[in-house]
């Protein structure tokens, strides 16, 4: 038998998030959490079914999208739900691409006499990061896009919403929460971090997402499954953050390299850079 450390699943594992979100069994989570998403102004999603990707037409190259999660709502409404783990240079032209697919599938079999009637498509991201532009604002956490006028900035076409979540940026603890949407995106966060339902949280939704979450639930081929998804995840996420330690280290040692030119003292360079002496006398040494 395998040993299992944590109790709860890790939803930003790809195997975490469609147990939790894509399965039939928890189709009622991916509802309640998109009619948080969306709001009253939207108006409420009241069924959902999933659609496999086979569905979709392809494009140049028989290109295929292959989605998280792909779903449509009782109002022939389009969803598209991504979980991104590390930061992707295109990943905004990528939803964009995406977005295409279900567009495209509305004219299938619909003949010649269709008149371009679309139905409202979804675009959503829930990112295990923020995008380098949004940084400087570290309390905005969630951005919604649509076609809009450049000039007057009134929407120009209404039926095509780009949602993403940078939950890097989330940072409410416990007893900050305030509303169902920031609950659900405390426990998608912060799920495998815990070791019991907070008392806050036991709605029948959260103690069913709770319960789902489970690791001690999972069979041996399921836990086996999930324990590949996780290494995969975490062997991403180890890449990521070398790399960016690598570029801190860089940058403390062209600020060292400036000061050694600049004739600083070695105290003075260690404590402005972090660096040992020994590091400093390499950089030194390297320099003449």
């Amino acid at each position: 038998m395998l040993k299992r450390n944590e109790k709860y699943i890790n939803p930003f594992t790809d195997y975490g998030f469609k147990r939790l979100f894509g399965e039939e069994p928890s189709k009622d989570l991916l509802l309640d959490f998109l009619n948080e998403i969306l709001g009253d102004k939207e108006g409420k999603i009241i069924e959902l079914s999933y659609q496999p990707n086979d569905s979709l037409p392809t494009t140049v190259g028989n290109r295929k999208a292959i989605f998280d999660i792909y779903c449509i709502n009782e109002k022939g409404e389009h969803f598209i739900v991504e979980m991104q783990k590390v930061e992707q240079q295109y990943f905004k032209d990528r939803m964009l691409f995406y977005s295409t697919f279900p567009i495209q599938s509305q004219a299938k079999d619909k003949g010649k006499d269709w008149n371009f009637n679309l139905k409202h498509v979804y675009a959503i991201g829930i990112l295990d990061f923020s995008f380098k532009e949004d940084q400087p604002d570290p309390d905005k956490y969630r951005y919604d896009a649509k076609i809009t006028e450049i000039e007057t900035g009134k929407i120009f076409y209404e039926k095509l919403t780009f949602t993403y979540l940078s939950m890097e940026k989330f940072n409410k603890k416990l007893d900050e929460l305030e509303t169902k949407f920031e609950k659900w995106l405390f426990v998608i966060k912060n799920l495998n971090k815990l070791d019991r339902i907070p008392e806050n949280l036991k709605e029948e939704i959260f103690i069913k997402f709770f319960q789902i979450a489970e690791i001690a639930k999972l069979g041996e081929s399921e836990y086996r499954e999930y324990e590949a998804s996780l290494n995969a995840y975490r062997d991403i996420k180890n890449s990521v953050d070398w790399a960016e330690e690598k570029g801190k280290l860089k940058e403390r040692e062209k600020i060292a390299l400036e000061m050694i030119n600049n004739n600083e003292p070695i105290e003075k360079i260690m404590q402005y850079t972090g660096l040992t002496k020994k590091e400093i006398a390499e950089l030194k040494g390297n320099n003449n």
